[in-house]
Formats: C-alpha cells, sequence, structure tokens
C-alpha cells in the first residue's frame, strides 16, 4: 500500500504508515492505521478518488 502519513493526537506526534484499512463512516472515508506508541488507532480524513484508488490496491 502507498504510503500516508499519520498524526496521533494522544501522543501529539506524526508518523508514517503502510499498515493501514481504510473504513468507511457515515459517508465519508478513513484511513486507520494503529499507534506506533499505544493501542489506540489513529484516523485521516480521505478524499473520496483517494479511498477508492487505495482501496483497489
Amino acid at each position: 500500500m502507498e504510503k500516508l502519513s499519520f498524526y496521533d493526537v494522544k501522543t501529539k506526534s506524526k508518523f508514517d504508515s503502510d499498515s493501514y484499512q481504510v473504513k468507511e463512516k457515515s459517508g465519508r472515508f478513513f484511513a486507520v492505521a494503529k499507534s506506533l506508541k499505544g493501542t489506540h488507532e489513529c484516523w485521516r480524513v480521505l478524499s473520496k478518488d483517494q479511498a477508492e484508488k487505495l482501496k483497489k490496491k
């Protein structure tokens, strides 16, 4: 998968990951990755076009 940049709100740090899932919630698309420094998830908003492109891979 393509590497995306995520921001971890709890640890206030930024990280790149290519291990994520594309999810749809209330008509919006998100990339969801596990935090590097905890057990929580980090969500990143995706455009509809970007979500379709990433789902195909």
